[in-house]
């Protein structure tokens, strides 16, 4: 069995899977992110979104749109970044140096930034802990159980922390396939909120590099101000502004995404692998063995995302093709067999 120590530290590492798992089938069926399998449509794109700089106008026009689109009331609540991941520590250093709590276990990056911002940071179990801090920061729905915390609780702590001065920041990375009624883009203008929204998972497009925040106007404008012009590049324009347009293949792509994710439920199930939670585009798998399960299949070619710090746990993503299904499933029933053969062994 291979040592969980040489794992990829974050999913979607082609090569870090090749060396862990140097025997295995290629092409490797990559189930360790939670990127949506079919992506968005891809188009030509004009020659001069790569030839000339942005223009002012398009980059308008893009916020516009995601403002609409993910229900900000105004397009001076939103500002577009090159990935959310860049947003991580520019929004961690709008607080002033103090206390960041991180509500987890989750998104390991959260608290890498807000260190790197100067923050003294802690990671709580307790969602009522969170009113403690300078800065809270919460993941919703969280990557990778898929918890969610409701809109109500949500605006009541960040009244609180506002009274105090303080700042909460929701990451709404996977809402675009979660009960949107909890999300708080519509609830920035009150102000200390700002919502990260990511354009790469749900659109299955992550090398665009194209992310949002959003928050009341000062807040934006000062994001804005660390960015300066061109923040974001042409061809990540093009393709933010004709998908986030493009509301039914956003409807569409949900319902697909639902279904595939009920399709994987049932095929872990058959192994008798657990599905303790998750979102459609990832589901969360609790098991004793998981371990042997994530080595099982990534000696077969299937790669999950396991956690070193949590290694009875695995998160695993959409497969993307009916072959990619059928190798998930020849594997989960190689991995199956031989547990049932050492159950038996050890039963003698």
């Amino acid at each position: 069995m291979k040592l969980l120590e040489g794992a990829v530290d974050h999913g979607g590492s082609l090569g870090r899977a090749r060396a862990l798992f140097p025997d295995a089938p290629l092409p490797f069926v990559d189930l360790s992110t939670g990127i949506n399998p079919h992506s968005y449509p891809l188009f030509d794109l004009p020659a001069t979104s790569l030839s000339r700089l942005p223009e002012a106008g398009r980059a308008r026009e893009l916020t516009e749109i995601a403002a609409r689109t993910y229900g900000a009331p105004s397009s001076a609540n939103v500002v577009a970044a090159p990935g959310t991941q860049i947003l991580l520590p520019c929004v961690a250093s709008l607080a002033r140096p103090g206390k960041v709590l991180v509500l987890g276990p989750t998104y390991a990056e959260h608290a890498r930034a807000a260190a790197i911002a100067g923050h003294a940071v802690s990671e709580v179990n307790d969602f009522a802990a969170l009113v403690e801090a300078d800065l809270a920061i919460i993941v919703n729905p969280n990557n990778p159980d898929g918890r969610i915390i409701e809109r109500d609780r949500l605006l009541a702590l960040a009244a609180k922390l506002r009274a105090k001065g303080g700042l909460l920041v929701v990451d709404e990375a996977f809402m675009d396939v979660s009960p949107r009624e909890h999300s708080l883009a519509g609830d920035v203008g009150q102000g200390g909120i700002v919502v990260l929204r990511s354009f790469g998972k749900f659109f299955g497009l992550a090398g665009v590099r194209l992310g949002f925040a959003l928050s009341d106007t000062p807040t934006i404008e000062r994001l804005e101000a660390q960015f300066g012009p061109w923040a974001v590049a042409g061809p990540a324009l093009e393709y933010g502004i004709r998908a986030l347009a493009d509301i039914r293949w956003q409807d569409d792509m949900r319902a697909s995404l639902a279904n595939a994710s009920v399709r994987l439920d049932a095929l872990f199930g058959r192994f008798g692998v657990p599905v303790a939670g998750g979102t459609a585009l990832f589901r969360y798998l609790s098991l004793p063995d998981a371990a042997c399960l994530f080595s099982a299949l990534g000696e077969g070619g299937i790669l999950l995302r396991h956690f070193a710090d949590r290694p009875a746990v695995l998160r695993a993503g959409l497969p993307g093709s009916e072959n990619e299904w059928k190798r998930l499933e020849s594997a989960l029933a190689g991995w199956a067999s031989r547990r049932d053969d050492g159950t038996r062994e050890m039963a003698r």
